[in-house]
C-alpha cells in the first residue's frame, strides 16, 4: 500500500501592490498561468529593503537545467533575505549533522562544528504544525512521487487519477527532493521537501509539512544520510542550548 504523502498547497492570491507598474506585473503573470494554475505572490513585508541580487544569491538560487527536470530560478530579489540560505551562528547541545527545524520561525538548522549552522528558510503547511520531537531521516528520495490522502481524495475527487501516486515533475507538491522522517521503524508521515512556489517559503501556508526552495533541499539532501538526527520543535525555547 503506497505511503500518504502530506497535502500539496493551495495557491496564494496578492491584496495589494505599491505601484501601477507592480500591479500590471502581476497582472499579466496571472494571464500566463491562468491556463494552468493560480499562482501569485504575497506583500513582500515593509521592514525590510530587497537586497541587491548578489552574485553569490545568483549562484546558489540560480535556474538548474543539470536535474531530471528542469528548476527555475527564485526571484531572490523578492525574498526576505533571512530566509535565503546562509550559515548563521548557533548554540546548541545537538550534535553536528543533525536539522533542528524551528517550526514557528520558518528556519531549518543543519548543525556545524564551532557553534556555527547552515540555515535554510522554510514554509510550513497545517501538516507541518502537526508533529514535534526527536526523529531521524528513514529514507531520501530524488524527484519522489506523491500519494494524496485518502480524505484528500475525498474531499477533491479530480485527484482520484493520483491515488497510486503522482508521478515525479515540476508540479509534483514534494518537488525535487524529499527526505521522509521515521521514528524507530514508523513512518512519521512528516516530509522535508522542496517546492517551486519561492514565494511560500517563510509563510504559514495552508497545507503540506515543511517546504524548501528546491534549490535548498537538493543542497540539504546532498549534505545529510539516512539516519540522520532530526528534531522537530514548535516551541524554540524548548531546544537544548550550550
Amino acid at each position: 500500500m503506497p505511503k500518504r504523502d502530506c497535502l500539496p498547497s493551495s495557491r496564494w492570491m496578492a491584496a495589494h501592490f505599491r505601484t501601477a507598474a507592480a500591479l500590471a506585473l502581476v497582472t499579466l503573470l496571472v494571464a500566463a498561468c491562468a491556463s494552468t494554475t493560480q499562482r501569485t505572490v504575497p506583500n513582500i513585508p515593509s521592514a525590510w529593503v530587497p537586497p541587491a541580487r548578489s552574485p553569490a544569491a545568483w549562484s546558489m538560487y540560480a535556474a538548474i537545467s543539470n536535474e531530471r527536470y528542469p528548476v527555475p530560478a527564485v526571484e531572490t530579489g523578492r525574498v526576505d533575505p533571512r530566509y535565503l540560505r546562509q550559515i548563521v551562528e548557533y548554540r546548541t547541545l545537538e550534535r553536528p549533522g543533525t536539522i533542528i527545524v524551528d517550526t514557528p520561525n520558518r528556519f531549518l538548522y543543519l548543525v556545524l562544528e564551532n557553534g556555527k549552522a547552515l540555515r535554510y528558510g522554510i514554509g510550513v503547511g497545517r501538516e507541518g504544525f502537526s508533529w514535534a520531537g526527536r526523529a531521524r531521516v528513514g529514507w531520501k528520495r530524488e524527484w519522489p512521487t506523491w500519494t494524496p490522502p485518502a480524505s484528500m481524495i475525498a474531499r477533491e475527487p479530480e485527484l482520484e487519477k493520483y491515488r497510486q501516486g503522482m508521478p515525479p515533475g515540476p508540479d509534483n507538491p514534494l518537488g525535487a527532493r524529499a527526505l521522509y522522517i521515521s521514528q524507530g521503524n514508523r513512518d512519521t508521515l512528516y516530509r522535508l521537501h522542496g517546492t517551486n512556489e519561492w514565494w511560500s517559503i517563510g509563510q504559514a501556508v495552508s497545507s503540506g509539512c515543511i517546504r524548501l526552495f528546491n534549490q535548498d533541499i537538493i543542497d540539504l539532501y546532498s549534505r545529510v544520510a539516512v539516519d540522520a538526527p532530526i528534531v522537530v520543535i514548535q516551541d524554540p525555547r524548548t531546544v537544548a542550548t550550550s
